[in-house]
């Protein structure tokens, strides 16, 4: 068996896969990935991917992957019994691979051990009316714009700031900081995708260096000057973790600290841009959740499933073992695609349906050792989002499809939603 796993019995043509990925990383692609993942899933459960190792597609299997104990994810130990590979030698991908979803074992549980369960009901009951504070005067802006100039950029004006406020407020970063946070967030994120080129990697490593000048920064004025805030917890965590040794305690800050500020920024604005789309450009819908709000948790859920702000997820097996009928071999590396799977008939019925009220399933925020930790929050802040455009913009409709940023296959990103009422 090989390190990709030996493939028994297959008829797939590795040019047709190859084929469906060109098409979802299009223009079209990202805009419609619907007919795509369903061309997916038609290949089976477990399809060989064209670089080695495999993509999976139905709902079960992706869960047996996130959920089960004998899948990791690639971590530095990985890396290093497959040195071939140039990208993980670069500078993004090596920082991004120190932080919690790329650790395994007692690296993993120590650094959950610092956050706790750090959006408990206490918790989020108390972020509620802090989030609003933060949307209210975005959604001010919005109506200034709408106003002013009929339309608006939806994403640029709302979404791309609502989670850079409350993850600022929350970690207690000065608000003068937060458009360069957004900025580096978005560079950097290249190296987190599945076939990152040369000149993204270059990106991404200029992005890496200023993201951790700024964040040691921060680290380092908190400890000066500590405060209420998360970051004055962690600090005290770590302190006591690595007592007269603070050059790891800092390390393990920083690492947690980047990862958790910039993890809510990409993912959680293109959700609440999602959401939008989805419940604005059906008339109905809108006058439903207007009428009965009790639902807006059912339309957040069903805005997860349908439309995944991240599209794949990567594991590998820890030892030899058999996915879907699919031999796969201990350290083969297999895509999780959460679309896919989401939208799989055999878990959800009539899955191209956008149906607030479905209450279906879906893998969105992951499974297992890996569930999204800010799962909570996210949700959280799409409701009260929700909850205040319902009330103050009642017939805000979108005036154009959302524009996608290009060439994505893991994190998709909303660039605009022109929307008016």
């Amino acid at each position: 068996m090989t390190a990709v796993g030996e493939i028994r019995g297959t008829t797939i043509d590795r040019r047709s896969v190859i084929s469906l990925l060109r098409r979802l990383r299009s223009d079209e692609g990202q805009a419609n990935p619907l007919p795509l993942w369903a061309e997916l899933r038609a290949l089976g459960d477990v399809v060989p991917a064209p670089w080695g190792g495999y993509l999976v597609t139905g709902f079960e299997a992706c869960s047996q992957v996130l959920r089960g104990r004998n899948w990791l994810v690639p971590d530095f130990a990985w890396q290093e019994r497959h040195p071939g590979n140039q990208r993980w030698q670069a500078v993004a991908t090596r920082e991004m691979t120190r932080t919690l979803p790329r650790l395994n074992g007692t690296a993993h549980t120590c650094q959950r051990r610092a956050l706790g369960n750090p959006f408990d009901r206490r918790t989020l009951e108390a972020l509620g009316p802090l989030i609003a504070a933060q949307a209210w005067p975005l959604l001010d802006d919005l109506e200034d714009r709408l106003r002013t100039h009929g339309e608006a950029d939806f994403v640029r004006t709302v979404s791309e700031w609502l989670p850079v406020r409350t993850t600022g407020q929350w970690l207690d970063i000065p608000a003068e900081h937060h458009a360069y946070m957004l900025d580096f967030t978005h560079r950097q994120v290249y190296a987190q995708e599945l076939l990152p080129t040369k000149s993204e990697l270059a990106i991404s490593a200029e992005a890496t260096l200023e993201m951790r000048s700024f964040f040691t920064a921060l680290v380092r004025q908190r400890r000066a000057h500590p405060g209420e805030d998360a970051l004055t917890g962690w600090i005290h965590y770590f302190d006591a973790l690595y007592p007269g040794d603070r050059a790891t305690a800092d390390r393990e800050l920083y690492d947690l600290t980047m990862f958790v500020a910039m993890a809510s920024l990409e993912t959680t604005a293109t959700l609440l841009t999602s959401a939008v789309w989805l419940i604005t450009q059906d008339p109905a819908t809108l006058d439903r959740l207007r009428r009965h709000p009790e639902h807006i948790d059912d339309a957040v859920e069903e805005v997860m499933r349908y439309d995944p702000p991240v599209h794949l997820n990567t594991r590998v097996a820890a030892d030899d073992t058999v996915l879907a009928g699919v031999p796969v071999a201990r350290d083969t590396m297999v895509h999780v695609l959460y679309g896919a799977a989401n939208h799989d008939p055999r878990r959800n019925e009539d899955p191209h349906v956008f149906d607030v009220l479905r209450n279906g399933s879906h893998l969105t925020f992951g499974g297992g050792a890996h569930y999204c930790l800010g799962a909570a929050l996210a949700r959280l802040e799409v409701k009260v989002l929700l909850t205040l455009l319902l009330e103050r913009f009642p017939t805000l409709r979108p005036t154009a499809p959302p524009t996608y940023a290009a060439g994505r296959m893991v994190f998709r990103r909303i660039t605009s939603l022109k929307v008016t009422t």
